[in-house]
């Protein structure tokens, strides 16, 4: 099977190369990696002590960024090495201040994982979440280096716990420990014999619970939503905007606002957004709001967290969506009620919200509808829930101490 996976790892290669002339994503992912190891060797020298941490993406990146942050403070003679398996992730975090290198991880080949090794040389390693790669995590044991996975989280349909998943289940031994969201991950490991395995919960509460002690006034808003109810809808795709279109289309009462950050911001799509609205509607890139406008379409990026913060109530998008619903945390860290579509049960953190009554699911439009009228013209209920999401941000911070002190432990006090 080991030999299986090389080849189809050495295939891929020659398939995205190709791919890349016709594709910018995937010119990005290429590319990009051709960078690595140069990278690594000019700004790696052999005394060099480095901690790596590996991130799919950017949603992984904010689960590992509470980590990264504190080991900046607590271990500045460490060089934090940071990669990425996407470009989505890699090219917003490119010149992220906390860490010393950001990369592009390289394809698994077994050539590829020994050369990476050979130069990060990691006193520690940190998978965040996911991300098993068979090649690299045999480098990682056959080097004797700790590595760990933090917020991680197992599901019964996962290889692992497969009868034909044998030669990938041998590479979860390569791990020193895991750092888990729930206790039924930690059963699974069992089922297989990992037993170094701690419920630590996901570190992506303490990553938003720092979002309220930020500075998240935007002068641009304070006019426009002042003495009024307002929607944000947040990550938003063409779906969600055609059933948000047809509720504003809809609503005429003069306190009402709501603010859109649609998920891609491509202009043309912009364009036919904000046509698409029958209200008086603003865009974030035409500079000042008009004192008459009624809806805001913000078409950049990095100013969604702060945006929530002016929320009576939040969509949140991707539910209606086949990869379904995106970060619903980052509200719910305000105390405000949440809506989204009925695709979300790969997500716990929303699984358990709307178990908690803290987030209202729509199945279709109508429904939708039936939500968000329900939260504007009743303010009790729209507290209630609200409040329900903020306790459940609350309740569940912690795991980033919890992981650290397991890290403190392996790597001494030598800072």
């Amino acid at each position: 099977m080991n030999n299986l996976y090389n080849f189809v790892i050495s295939l891929a290669g020659i398939v995205l190369k190709i791919l890349a002339v016709f594709n910018k994503k995937i010119a990005l992912f290429v590319n990009g990696r051709k960078q690595t190891f140069s990278r690594l060797q000019s700004q790696i020298k052999p005394n060099d002590k480095t901690i790596w941490i590996h991130c799919a993406s950017l949603g992984e990146f904010e689960q590992g960024r509470p980590i990264i942050e504190k080991l900046r403070k607590s271990k500045p003679s460490y060089k934090i090495v940071l990669s990425f398996f996407s470009p989505s992730g890699y090219e917003v975090r490119k010149d992220y201040e906390e860490v010393d290198i950001v990369v592009y991880l390289p394809l698994d080949s077994a050539k590829n994982a020994k050369k990476f090794i050979d130069l990060v040389q990691p006193s520690l390693a940190i998978f965040v979440k996911y991300e098993f790669w068979p090649n690299i995590l045999k480098e990682l044991k056959r080097n004797s280096i700790q590595t760990i996975l933090i917020s991680g989280i197992f599901r019964e349909d996962q290889i692992f716990f497969k009868f034909y998943g044998g030669w990938m289940k041998n590479s979860l031994h390569s791990f020193s420990h895991f750092f888990v969201q729930n206790e039924n991950s930690q059963k699974l490991l069992q089922t297989i014999g990992v037993d170094k395995v701690t419920i630590s919960g996901d570190t992506r509460f303490d990553s938003v619970n720092t979002i309220l002690g930020q500075e998240n006034r935007l002068d641009f808003l304070e006019d426009f939503v002042k003495g009024k109810q307002v929607l944000v809808a947040g990550s938003t795709w063409p779906i969600d905007e055609s059933y948000l279109i047809s509720f504003l289309n809809m609503k005429q009462a003069e306190n009402f606002r709501c603010i859109i950050a649609p998920h891609n911001i491509n202009p043309k799509e912009i364009e036919k957004l904000k046509n698409n609205i029958h209200l008086e509607t603003a865009l974030y890139s035409e500079g000042q709001i008009n004192k008459t406008a009624k809806v805001f379409i913000v078409d950049t990026i990095g100013i969604l967290t702060k945006i929530y913060s002016y929320a009576d109530m939040a969509y949140v998008g991707g539910g209606f969506d086949k990869e379904g619903v995106h970060n619903v945390l980052e509200p719910a860290v305000f105390s405000i009620p949440l809506v989204i579509g009925p695709i979300y049960d790969k997500f716990e953190e929303a699984k358990e919200l709307v178990a908690l009554n803290g987030c209202l699911v729509a199945s279709d439009e109508i429904q939708l509808f039936d939500h968000l009228n329900e939260l504007n013209n009743n303010e009790n209920y729209r507290l209630k829930i609200g409040n329900i999401a903020g306790s459940y941000i609350k309740n569940n911070i912690g795991a980033t101490e919890i992981i650290l002190n397991y890290i403190e432990q392996q790597l001494g006090d030598n800072s």
